[in-house]
């Protein structure tokens, strides 16, 4: 199983990889989980954003970036709802 062209084991780790980053750029402390759980779920809502634009991608790198601008989407999110 394969999710936008990199495997499971290799989404959780460029997931993680991409939220650390969100977190460092957008000055957020979450933990480790929550780093992983923003960077996959940031990829997701990335995909689907340019899905909707008729756009698609996939491999690690491209993995990395959307789920970075994702992540930080989700981030800022949240700091909106907790206002």
């Amino acid at each position: 199983m394969a999710v936008n062209g990199v495997g499971i084991l290799a989404a959780i780790i460029i997931g993680g990889f991409a939220g650390w980053l969100a977190e460092r750029f957008m000055n957020s402390d979450v933990g480790l989980f929550m780093n992983i759980a923003l960077g996959i779920i940031g990829a997701v809502v990335s995909n689907i954003i340019l899905a909707a634009f008729g756009m698609a991608f996939s491999g690690w790198l491209a993995y990395l970036v959307f789920g970075f601008i994702g992540a930080c989407l989700l981030i800022a999110v949240g700091r909106a709802v907790k206002r």
